[in-house]
């Protein structure tokens, strides 16, 4: 009987977080092989417009960089420490001495022993654990960026290595440390819900990469009309 009861949670759990999973490798994919058809390429093309008007027109605009990056720097704290309160609030679960099986008893699909128990608990508290990693290392790059930024403008003859492009570089990784971050956090809501039973990951797996899908891709008249600005600015780059 035992055996039944975990055999639902062998089958839809890998099938349920298989679908995150591969719709990340394929958004990735689309990421770099066409950057203007989704959210993050855009973003990450109009960050780099930003650094570089930032540097252009430093003298006026580098109170406002110092205070837009310090606004990214108290978004990532935020999650940051939520996440380390999941951690705290879940390893005090883990670690008590009541069994944290009794509440379910049969109540829920799947398997409800100890074991299993003990790793849905185990897994959501890995999950913001390398959620928490991954916010911290971004807040590392951002400050690093918020430091560098109004030190491009120095003297060319003093042979600067921080270039815009250095900048650029930083802020990117912060955010793609940041997005990875988010990600996690959505992971952890179908392994939540795999404390109420297998089914639910499935469901919630499937609803959330469907959401995931309309707010990460763009639709075509939006993505032609930055694609030409984009090629624009290139050309006025290119021609200056």
């Amino acid at each position: 009987m035992e055996w039944r009861k975990s055999y639902l949670d062998a089958v839809l759990v890998p099938v349920g977080l298989l679908f995150p999973l591969v719709y990340h490798l394929w958004l990735w994919h689309k990421v770099r092989s066409q950057p203007l058809s989704t959210i993050i390429g855009i973003n990450s093309a109009g960050r780099r417009f930003w650094v570089l008007a930032i540097i252009k027109d430093n003298e006026k605009k580098n109170i406002l960089a110092v205070q837009t990056i310090r606004n990214t720097i108290m978004g990532s704290s935020l999650m940051a420490t939520t996440s380390i309160l999941l951690c705290s609030g879940l390893a005090a679960v883990i670690s008590s001495t009541y069994s944290v099986k009794k509440p379910l008893n049969d109540s829920v699909l799947g398997a409800h022993g100890e074991f299993m128990v003990s790793l849905k608990y185990v897994t959501l508290l890995l999950l913001f654990l390398f959620a928490f990693l991954c916010y911290s290392l971004s807040i590392r790059f951002v400050s690093q960026a918020n430091f560098l930024i109004n030190t491009t403008t120095c003297d060319p003859d003093a042979a600067c290595p921080v270039t815009p492009d250095y900048v650029c570089d930083l802020l990117e990784r912060s955010f793609a440390l940041n997005t990875v971050g988010n990600r996690l956090f959505y992971a952890a809501l179908p392994v939540l819900l795999w404390i109420l039973g297998p089914v639910l990951v499935l469901v919630s797996s499937l609803a959330m990469v469907l959401i995931l899908y309309k707010f990460d891709m763009v639709c075509e008249g939006r993505k032609h009309g930055f694609g030409a600005k984009v090629e624009e600015e290139e050309e006025v780059r290119d021609c200056a």
